[in-house]
């Protein structure tokens, strides 16, 4: 009888019918991984049909490193005065985005620490700058809880401080900051960062804004299947208001599992081995997170932690889209040793092919820019360059 109310779940779920949090943790516990992926593979082809597979041209720049947090998986915040610490000129950052740009890249992925002493006029200042210096360049920075630090900073609410931020140029919010949104683990792995209420009361702000949004979610904090899913239908809830409400959601989901060493507190614990997950955890994952955000319509792949052939496999179990090129990344690399590598279009162009795919050029909003339909086109695309840009920071006293 088990067996068969599965296979009756993933016949539902595969038709584009909605599963309830107890459907869905029923499937999590107990579907084939691979039964799964087909699901999760057929309703892709619902939500996003045909074999183009998207990618996006970007750069993470890290603003500052300044962090009151102390998040236990983190490795790259330094506390401020620490003779690590660093806020980075405008003319740095635009220095970045200069070569982003030369490398056919549209947006800039731009997140810090929660900085106590920057005033309000720095973060305006930086976006006007970017945007009058770097106009082809979108301006997608400041995750949910740099959003509210601010707010704290500077005595003002949320829709204030997003408010100011647009005006300046801010474009869209990445996802970051959401790891797992359930208090109860929150509270362990980042007890000083915002909570799941607020988390979801900043994107929900944006939305109505018109700011471009992703959700984000990391598992291998120890957390239950319950808690996964009750991530998952949070977001599922957001999305399912502020579409009706103002027709902006998020764009896109992306998970991917916990990265530690001895670089952070979390690795340090002599509970370490407890956390982190596998790839085939990663991909059982993302299969029920295409069956459970029916109201998400792409999903990205994290090959930046799985590495890329974990990248193609993915693309078979719910993913339509295979992230972005990073042409610079300073914190996943910083909480493992191994996880982090370069990717330029032409890589991504042969991972997303040899997986049976046509390669596309997009931009945040999944706009098609480039649908490469012919093999040679990908001849044609710019190449990294040799050497990996250096993070030249300014120390901030």
């Amino acid at each position: 009888m088990a067996e068969n109310n599965v296979r009756y779940l993933l016949d539902k779920a595969a038709a584009g019918e909605r599963l309830t949090p107890e459907e869905g943790l029923h499937l999590y516990a107990e579907a084939d991984l691979l039964d799964l992926g087909m699901a999760a593979d057929a309703v892709r082809q619902l939500r996003v049909p045909g074999n183009i597979v998207t990618y996006l041209v970007d750069r993470n720049v890290n603003y500052t490193n300044v962090c009151t947090t102390n998040c236990q998986f983190c490795g790259f915040y330094r506390p401020l005065g620490h003779a690590e610490a660093y806020v980075q000129s405008y003319e740095s950052i635009g220095q970045r985005l200069a070569e982003l740009a030369s490398v056919g890249g549209t947006r800039v992925l731009m997140q810090g620490g929660h900085h106590p002493e920057l005033p309000l006029s720095w973060y305006t200042g930086l976006l006007r700058y970017l945007r009058e210096n770097h106009p082809s360049i979108e301006l997608d920075c400041f995750s949910p809880s740099e959003i509210a630090n601010m707010a704290d900073v500077f005595s003002l609410s949320i829709p204030e401080v997003l408010t100011e931020l647009k005006a300046a140029g801010l474009a869209g919010l990445p996802g970051g900051g959401a790891e797992i949104l359930d208090d109860a683990i929150r509270s362990q792995v980042s007890p000083l960062k915002q909570k799941t209420d607020g988390w979801l009361t900043v994107m929900r702000e944006a939305q109505r804004l018109g700011l471009a949004t992703s959700a984000t979610m990391v598992i291998g904090f120890g957390e239950t299947l319950a808690q996964r899913l009750n991530h998952l239908m949070r977001l599922r809830d957001l999305q399912d208001y502020s579409l009706a409400e103002h027709g902006n959601g998020f764009t896109a989901f992306i998970s991917w599992t916990v990265q530690h060493s001895d670089m952070t507190s979390l690795g340090r614990s002599k509970f370490s081995t407890n956390y982190g997950a596998t790839s085939a955890e990663y991909l059982r994952h993302t299969a029920i997170a295409r069956l459970m955000l029916d109201n998400f319509p792409h999903l990205q792949a994290s090959w930046v932690t799985q590495g890329p052939k974990i990248g193609q496999v993915s693309l078979k179990f719910g993913i339509d889209d295979f992230g972005s090129t990073m042409l610079e990344e300073n914190v996943v690399s910083q909480a493992a040793y191994d996880t982090y590598q370069r990717m330029g279009e032409r890589e991504i162009h042969h991972y997303i092919r040899d997986a049976g795919y046509v390669p596309a050029k997009r931009d945040t909003r999944y706009n098609l820019l480039k649908v490469f339909d012919d093999p040679t086109e990908s001849d044609t695309v710019p190449t990294l360059p040799e050497t990996q840009p250096t993070v030249i920071p300014l120390m901030a006293n």
